[in-house]
């Protein structure tokens, strides 16, 4: 039977007792479910019309006044054309606070677009670096980049907090890393995952960009199949988006002290390691950043995260960008697991942009300010 795995992200993980998201298609569920209760495996139907849930969810675009970017939307999902018009449109009118810039291309020669934002108050600032969207079908991970943006260049002047922020720190923020894979998953094949590589031997598209980073490569938790959602690739840094975002990160290793990366769906605030159970040698300032952000993001809606090093929290997976990030000097990297815990998985409605995005919000300013205390 063929299934599409939404959680975990790869049958190794699977363990008695553990719940288990999956899509399939109308007909695998007729005999999918037989067999279910045959072998005694309680289930329950989360969505029962899933391509009806796709069509609600991208098939009403056409009447909203897309152009008009004053009155750019954030409690909707926007297409890859969309997002690189606005951080256009924000690069020239906000010149001030943003620089857009690229650090490469993707496979299929798209533009890898980052926003640097901050005031240029001194010459040598620290910095942060944000991405969303390594994952192709976890669309809430773009929009929570684009709410980030927005919300400093709108309470930069009245916010303290945020004037600090964006007075002592720059932050690189890039809202969609795997371009080509995120537009396909709006083009194609809405739960498309992996990058668009092409693999001439099998046949099959894409690399778990989450896999392909030189830390623990292709360990546990990766798959050597490039038919697998866990591929891991051929060789380390195979992927162009990958290669470019480690290659800068590497030029400004000294600068950047944390690393935030986006992902959903589980409610987790993850650190390292992720590819082994051991525990970091700043685990204290870490850990006590991780608990004081999820008690921050809890305040707004009373939604719960579990925090912790992604290994015994989540699970085991070799080659990750939040290690490589921890690996070459960035003490803090962090990596978020936004709405929900499976109820929309993938699928999470517009309608929840807003409240997701204004409590993840809360824990990012949280940990930034963390950041700016010195605890190393």
């Amino acid at each position: 039977l063929q299934v599409d795995l939404w959680q975990p992200s790869s049958p190794f993980h699977i363990v008695e007792g553990m719940v288990t998201d999956v899509r399939v298609s109308q007909n695998t569920s007729r005999s999918l479910l037989p067999y279910l209760q045959q072998a005694n495996i309680q289930y329950t139907i989360l969505i029962s019309d899933l391509q009806k849930a796709i069509e609600n969810q991208t098939g009403l675009r056409s009447y909203r006044n897309r152009r008009s970017l004053s009155g750019y939307n954030y409690e909707v999902y926007h297409s890859l054309e969309e997002i690189q018009g606005w951080m256009h449109h924000l690069n020239k009118t906000h010149s001030d606070l943003i620089h857009m810039f690229s650090v490469g291309k993707s496979y299929e020669g798209r533009p890898l677009f980052v926003l640097k934002l901050g005031k240029r108050s001194r010459p040598y600032k620290k910095a942060v670096w944000i991405d969303c969207g390594i994952h192709a079908r976890e669309w809430i991970g773009p929009a929570f980049c684009q709410w980030f943006v927005k919300e400093a260049l709108q309470t930069y002047q009245t916010d303290p907090a945020m004037k600090k922020m964006l007075t002592q720190l720059y932050f690189y923020i890039m809202p969609v890393f795997n371009v080509d894979g995120y537009q396909f998953s709006w083009t194609n094949d809405r739960f498309w995952r992996k990058t668009r590589s092409k693999n001439t031997r099998f046949r099959c598209h894409g690399v778990d960009a989450n896999r392909n980073w030189k830390v623990k490569w292709c360990d546990e938790g990766a798959s050597f199949h490039p038919c697998d959602d866990t591929y891991c690739g051929p060789f380390p840094e195979s992927e162009p988006e990958v290669k470019a975002v480690a290659h800068f990160l590497r030029r400004h290793r000294k600068q950047i002290k944390a690393y935030l990366s986006f992902h959903a769906y589980a409610q987790m605030l993850l650190y390292p390691y992720s590819y082994k159970y051991a525990t970091i040698p700043n685990f204290n300032c870490v850990e006590s950043a991780a608990y004081n952000a999820v008690n921050a993001l809890q305040s707004a809606y009373g939604i719960r995260y579990r925090y912790g090093p992604a290994s015994s929290t989540l699970y085991v997976s070799s080659g990750s960008s939040m290690d490589w990030a921890y690996k070459n000097g960035i003490p803090y990297a962090f990596a978020f697991e936004l709405r929900d815990t499976g109820h929309f998985g993938f699928l999470l409605p517009e309608t929840l942009i807003k409240p997701t995005c204004t409590e993840t919000m809360l824990a990012v300013k949280n940990i930034t300010l963390h950041l700016l205390k010195k605890c190393h």
